[in-house]
């Protein structure tokens, strides 16, 4: 473990020993894949407390962690907004990808751990961040590249995301997390093992470092740097004795 996962891991508990002499919900900044792996591999040394995390929707991959105590004094939210980013002429805008707006919002000075996911549409994105700096980025944000662009709060009930996602079928010789992975993102198997390996692939938000993982239909599979799939499940068996298998690539 590095100094850096040391130093979360510390952070978590005293967020929980907060929570739990406080009597209250307390939350942590959002966080990335491997620090909510860490944040899961908790549970089982703060089971007097409910462990939970969100990232404004469903499928949020960057989240935010909460400790609650089993009778909180009071029930609190997640701190956090979604802000709607659109143009203010999309005649004249350019076509802005996820990196542009990561890379707007952070010239403007916030650090990572303020920001969750940027979803990116055809005529706008959707950024979802901490409550505390969204006035901030409403009032700051005002152009990405060379577009000029409005930014306006979106409450939770007017929020409204449908995942885009490719549907992939092939045959595998078995339902392996490898070949899962070099079916999905059309790889070689080799090319994705040190993937695996070097901690970059997680299933449900956890952790997997073996290649011969065999995940279960419904199953999230995520890829650091390269997307994540659904495995959708099997569909009998080639002439050869391969297994036809369908994913969901979100797109």
């Amino acid at each position: 473990m590095t100094r850096e996962e040391q130093q979360l891991e510390k952070h978590f508990r005293d967020l929980a020993r907060t929570a739990y002499q406080r009597g209250i919900a307390v939350f942590s900044d959002f966080l990335n894949l491997n620090e909510l792996n860490i944040f899961q591999s908790l549970r089982p040394e703060f089971s007097y407390l409910k462990m939970e995390s969100f990232g404004g929707y469903e499928l949020a991959e960057r989240q935010i962690a909460v400790f609650r105590p089993e009778a909180p004094v009071f029930y609190a939210d997640y701190p956090i907004c979604c802000l709607k980013i659109t143009p203010l002429n999309v005649k004249f805008a350019e076509s802005l990808n996820h990196r542009d707006y990561l890379g707007a919002i952070l010239n403007l000075g916030l650090e990572r751990t303020c920001l969750g996911d940027i979803l990116v549409e055809d005529d706008a994105a959707y950024l979802f961040c901490l409550e505390r700096m969204a006035d901030f980025i409403r009032e700051n944000l005002t152009r990405i590249r060379h577009t000029s662009v409005y930014v306006e709060q979106v409450e939770a009930e007017d929020f409204h995301y449908e995942p885009k996602y490719k549907e992939v079928g092939g045959t595998v010789a078995s339902v392996r997390l490898d070949k899962l992975l070099a079916l999905a993102f059309n790889a070689s198997r080799s090319s994705l093992t040190g993937l695996i390996e070097g901690g970059k692939v997680f299933v449900n938000g956890k952790l997997v470092t073996s290649n011969g993982y065999e995940p279960k239909e419904g199953d999230l599979v995520s890829v650091r740097g390269m997307g994540r799939f659904r495995f959708q499940g099997t569909g009998g068996q080639s002439k050869k004795g391969r297994e036809y298998v369908t994913l969901w690539r979100y797109i």
